[in-house]
């Protein structure tokens, strides 16, 4: 504002004083928050670059570089979710924000919900309101992982006449006799811990914080009886394999967490709390 076109009244001058303060802490604020953000893309870029021309010794595993981005992707959205909040809501966002929504599945269960207005009442004459049309917006939501324990039920059936012979349903196959896991969960461990690479120590650890008290031990004696009944497959599956004339192996490892149990207690701690 020009020095001529100042306001007199020193009433006026004080707002103004204390609107240039806000204008100018929230221009600090922003350089602020660019700074830091430079700061995480020359880290990357510094990473990326030893990637690529670093030597072999000191090039970066490409799975740790994937945390960066992943670090550095959400510090950003965590900046631009704080910005929206303290944003007024009248306020027209400056940029659209680029989002990967796309069309979520149709195979996908849809839950409705409908919301409703308190009243329905015209608030001008206070008439009967009719629905002229509606919006709608899909959002992807999780049911999160949950244990349930199935009850069989055998009924014994006897005649009144002779009062001896008894009927009854045989009781279903197990895949551990007496055991206490069905199928699904057996093969939900398994998986686990050969596709997504879980330790059983850490199965065992997220299955007794759900108030489950299975131990590792107990978790093993289940994929050794899943391995038993698979290894037919297994043995056709290799016996195909060495039949071929060319076999070509993926010899990608698969990174192992160096934490013991002990370790990933204390961090499962620190994330509960």
């Amino acid at each position: 504002m020009p020095i001529d076109a100042s306001p007199d009244d020193l009433d006026a001058l004080r707002e103004l004083v204390v609107q240039l303060s806000s204008e100018r802490d929230a221009a600090l604020e922003e350089c602020r928050r660019v700074a830091e953000q430079n700061d995480r893309l020359r880290h990357l870029l510094q990473q990326l670059r030893r990637a690529q021309f670093g030597r072999k010794s000191e090039r970066l595993d490409p799975e740790q570089l994937q945390l960066a981005i992943e670090d550095l992707e959400t510090a950003v959205a965590a900046e631009d979710a704080e910005q929206d909040k303290t944003a007024p809501i009248e306020e027209a966002p400056k940029k659209k924000r680029k989002t990967n929504r796309g069309s979520l599945p149709a195979h996908l269960p849809r839950v409705h919900i409908t919301l409703t207005p308190d009243s329905t009442a015209c608030p001008c004459c206070h008439g009967v309101m009719h629905v002229i049309g509606e919006e709608t917006a899909e959002r992807l939501d999780k049911i999160p992982a949950q244990y349930q324990v199935i009850v069989t039920h055998r009924p014994k059936y006897g005649c009144r006449s002779c009062e001896s012979a008894i009927v009854q349903a045989p009781a279903a196959e197990r895949l551990i006799k007496s055991g206490i896991p069905t199928e699904n969960l057996v093969a939900d461990v398994v998986v686990d811990k050969y596709a997504w690479h879980k330790p059983l120590y850490r199965q065992a650890h997220i299955m007794r914080l759900q108030g489950l008290p299975v131990d590792r031990s107990t978790l093993a004696g289940w994929v050794g009886a899943a391995a038993a009944e698979i290894k037919p497959v297994y043995l056709r599956m290799k016996e195909i394999v060495l039949a071929s004339a060319k076999i070509v192996v993926d010899e990608t490892r698969a990174p192992v967490s160096r934490a013991g149990p002990n370790q990933d207690r204390l961090l499962l701690g620190d994330l509960a709390g």
